[in-house]
């Protein structure tokens, strides 16, 4: 392909989204409209993903050891607990920080401890953190026969909702994500295929001429890519100052909510949109020659 062809094909695309300027703005709109909503589905995946491994690992076993254990024991089942397979961390919890705890978690009914004096009745203890949550189950039988361990608790009920649910909105969001995807193929190839109609008595005379279907192939490819780009990035402009507003406003209220922070997490969204516009607008404007290039 020479040079001179090139820079015809490259003046052909902008001369016919010119001369078409509100059947390009319709596609363009179409296209950022589409992909606005698969971008937005998609910063909901990725952070319902990383809601979920949060969640994932706030699971812990919660080790009480019995009143009579010495502090030997204690330390010898701290150094034994933090040998265990999968095993990341291990707190020790005394039995006053268990009641300070517990006195935080009532707030202002705290006065309700009061009639039990000086005595605590919560017990020694630990939280044990692991490094894959399937390990818990595991786990818990073999700390509960350990010397001096009255019992070890996970919420087995919890973990196991928890678990469900994240695989729940895990295959959720990607389902959803790919219905919309291709939704949004099925409205841009739709979209582009008016505008190739618009011209198809362009198309036939330049047929019956002799010219080479990539011939007239490429001008129309060049401008759906073109548009299918604009929108893209039409559609990533918005994304990034609506992402960056909310997640400004959760942290202003909620400090600690574990949502994904703006780098790298837009410029995945960002660079898989434009690649998605960039080629829906190629295949779409491939697909609708297709009719009227049988001349």
């Amino acid at each position: 392909m020479s040079l001179s062809t090139k820079e015809y094909f490259v003046r052909e695309t902008f001369k016919s989204i010119k001369r078409n300027q509100l059947m390009s703005l319709a596609s363009v709109s179409t296209v950022a409209l589409s992909l606005l909503v698969l971008g937005i589905f998609m910063v909901m995946v990725f952070n319902t993903n990383h809601v979920a491994k949060f969640l994932e690992t706030q699971v812990q076993i919660s080790v009480y050891m019995s009143d009579s254990a010495s502090s030997e024991t204690l330390k010898a089942t701290e150094k034994t607990l933090k040998a265990l397979p999968g095993v990341t961390s291990v707190k020790n919890i005394t039995k006053d920080e268990a009641l300070e705890r517990f006195k935080d978690r009532l707030g202002s009914q705290s006065n309700l401890l009061d009639f039990m004096g000086d005595e605590n009745p919560f017990p020694y203890s630990f939280e044990v953190h692991v490094d894959k949550p399937e390990r818990i189950s595991e786990l818990a039988p073999k700390i509960d026969d350990l010397n001096g361990v009255e019992t070890a608790k996970f919420g087995q009920e919890v973990v196991e909702n928890i678990f469900r649910l994240t695989k729940i909105m895990r295959l959720g969001g990607i389902l959803l994500v790919l219905l919309l995807a291709m939704a949004t193929l099925f409205i841009i190839v739709n979209t582009i295929r008016i505008t190739v109609f618009a011209r198809r008595r362009e198309v036939t005379i330049m047929k019956y001429v002799g010219a080479t279907d990539w011939f007239i192939r490429w001008p129309f490819l060049l401008e759906g890519m073109f548009l299918g780009f604009t929108g893209a990035l039409v559609a990533t402009l918005v994304i990034n100052q609506v992402y960056g507003a909310i997640l400004n406003s959760v942290h202003a209220t909620l400090a600690f909510f574990p949502l994904l922070p703006t780098w790298p997490l837009l410029l995945y969204i960002d660079l898989t949109l434009i690649v998605i516009g960039t080629a829906i607008g190629a295949a779409g404007s491939s697909i609708s020659l297709r009719k009227f290039l049988k001349v």
